[in-house]
């Protein structure tokens, strides 16, 4: 039997929160049932809640723009509703204006996560409930599963100064949390004056990877098609902070990464030697359709994940990153120097790693142990904060 999400629930069941009350649903393509069935179709037929607007996240509402392109507001051609972008041409754009907010009397948030801090959504719905708070409006959570399951945490805290889109507060890269406990920890820890209702799934484990759910896998973005590409995001979005390809053109970003002139073997090698646990690497050349070395035949690797428990997404993504560093020997041009999400004042690099320690000790020649030498204390810290917060075991 197929985990029972929180639009499942809310479909059968109803919710005191949101009945009699104007809806704002912030929400993608992955707003869907069991079935198929979207949100808006799901809390459009039913007599008793008024679906007042729509809020879109990165990538939109529709969920076919591109990474980092803003999306303007506009109307929703199915339903007729307004269409609100929580993702614009600026900062400021990312987070909901009173007057947006003025037609709603509750925003409920409905988007699928992937389980890794970079990934913008869980950003998106805690700005909506700052901006909620101040505005008097109520909020609701319809939680979904974290694919990559809720066990285990990796990665480093967030250095003071170094938050951003891909990181509003500190938390390692992969944070073992779903969308719902995430609003109930900065809820608590902001002391938001804001009130909040998170409808929980029936059926999720943290031991469940999401092939176990029952669940169909939607896209939650143009360049996550699969559950396999969520797998390895929270180590090889770190290629996003470099001028290598991070696979964007290909069928399999993500698990595809490398760069015009990178071997492909050497590379496999080197990374091999890491010893890195539960998965393999094979060597390939691939060619982008569009972005980074597009066009080009790139050097590179595909990370296959033969054992999901004992695999680290993350120290995979640091291997990757340091073997194609020491290859290329150019520094000066390995690292991505454009803004990245709104900022242009520190290495995106750095904004993705949560500091400038593990660039810097990449260019100084530190081995991967050393380069994760401090993770297990920030990833033990975090998880005594996140306990109570939790709300499956």
């Amino acid at each position: 039997m197929a985990v029972q999400t929180g639009l499942a629930r809310l479909a059968a069941e109803g919710s005191s929160i949101l009945e009699g009350r104007r809806i704002g649903l912030l929400c993608n393509p992955t707003a869907v049932d069991a079935e198929l069935a979207h949100a808006v179709e799901l809390l459009g037929a039913k007599s008793e809640l008024t679906l007042a607007a729509l809020f879109g996240p990165e990538h939109g509402v529709r969920g076919d723009a591109q990474d980092m392109i803003g999306v303007d507001t506009a109307r929703d051609e199915r339903s007729g509703l307004p269409v609100h972008s929580l993702y614009g041409h600026t900062l400021a754009s990312l987070t909901p204006t009173p007057a947006m907010l003025e037609d709603i009397d509750v925003m409920v948030y409905d988007v699928q996560d992937v389980g890794s801090r970079y990934y913008t959504f869980v950003w998106t719905m805690v700005l909506a409930m700052r901006a909620c708070a101040q505005a008097g409006k109520a909020f609701c959570v319809l939680d979904r599963p974290n694919p990559l399951g809720g066990m285990h945490v990796e990665g480093g805290a967030i250095t003071p100064g170094f938050e951003s889109f891909v990181g509003l507060v500190s938390c390692p890269n992969r944070h073992g949390m779903t969308a719902g406990e995430i609003a109930r920890w900065r809820h608590a820890v902001e002391k938001l004056d804001l009130e909040l209702a998170v409808i929980s799934m029936r059926g999720w484990r943290r031991d469940m990877l999401f092939e176990h759910t029952g669940l169909p896998w939607i896209m939650p973005s143009p360049n996550m098609p699969t559950v396999d590409t969520a797998m390895v995001y929270p180590g090889m979005c770190l290629v996003e902070g470099t001028e290598l390809s991070e696979g964007r053109g290909t069928t399999r970003p993500f698990e595809l990464s490398g760069a015009a002139g990178i071997d492909p073997y050497e590379l496999a090698e080197a990374m091999t030697a890491m010893q890195l646990p539960g998965c393999k690497l094979r060597p390939v050349t691939f060619t982008p359709t569009f972005h980074k070395h597009g066009k080009l035949p790139n050097g590179g690797i595909q990370i296959h994940v033969t054992n999901a428990d004992t695999f680290r997404p993350y120290r995979t993504g640091v291997a990757f990153i340091k073997a194609c560093f020491e290859q290329q020997k150019a520094p000066t041009t390995f690292w991505r120097t454009r803004a990245y999400e709104f900022v242009d004042q520190l290495p995106a690099f750095d904004l993705l790693a949560g500091n400038a320690t593990l660039r810097e000790g990449i260019e100084a020649g530190a081995s991967l142990d050393d380069l994760a030498s401090r993770w297990p204390r920030d990833e033990g810290a975090f998880q005594e904060e996140r306990e109570d917060f939790l709300l499956y075991r």
